[in-house]
């Protein structure tokens, strides 16, 4: 299985809510019941995800300036088994709620990450308008705004996000109702072309 499922969202859907330890209220400083910080917690996440969660994959995601509550819901799903992984499903295990609570709220303070990417400026410019009529709605500036709660899409690593549509689409993690209608009316119309065009315009956002 791939190294880089740690599905934290392409055309993500909405997600649920999320306990009082991932909000605003979390101090960041403040110690757990192991004696742990937010930010000592975090960096056990660094080898992989990169230093405070700007990673350079190229197919594992960034999680800086990622939703808090869409970290937590991934991170319940792999520890539960309902979202499958390679690695994920086994490294989730080993944090408690309050754990994963800390350190999704830690993420989420963090600048998001965009690494400048190649893509297709023409693939790019369809993709533009592909967002607007089937992602923006739930992923608006781009899918750059965290509290819209699901995934960042602009600026993320492109293998990430075309790994995660294919778990989406394999049913290897659950989707959304409202994902799901929208995927199936673009493949509908445009075939996995548009997802590739999506995918382009998603790398081009750090260019700008």
């Amino acid at each position: 299985m791939r190294p880089a499922k740690f599905a934290i969202a392409l055309v993500g859907g909405c997600v649920l809510g999320f306990s009082a330890l991932a909000s605003d209220a979390v101090d960041p400083n403040a110690k757990n019941m192991t004696g742990a910080s937010a930010e000592m917690l975090a960096n056990t996440c660094a080898g992989c995800h990169g230093t405070k969660g700007a990673s350079e994959g190229p197919a594992i995601p960034s999680l800086a300036g990622m939703s808090a509550s869409y970290m937590k819901e991934l991170m319940e799903g792999y520890k539960s088994g309902e979202v499958k992984a390679g690695i994920m499903d086994r490294v989730a295990k080993g944090y408690s709620e309050e754990e994963i609570a800390l350190m999704a709220d830690f993420f989420s303070k963090q600048p998001m990450h965009m690494p400048r990417q190649s893509f297709d400026a023409a693939k790019a410019k369809k993709g533009a308008e592909l967002h607007d009529k089937y992602c923006e709605k739930c992923h608006s500036e781009n899918g750059t705004v965290k509290e819209d709660e699901s995934g960042q899409l602009g600026g993320q690593l492109t293998p990430y996000l075309r790994y995660s549509m294919e778990d989406f689409r394999a049913a290897d993690r659950p989707m959304p109702k409202k994902m799901k209608k929208k995927v199936q009316k673009l493949l509908k119309k445009e075939g996995d072309a548009g997802i590739e065009d999506l995918l382009n315009y998603y790398a081009s956002i750090a260019a700008k």
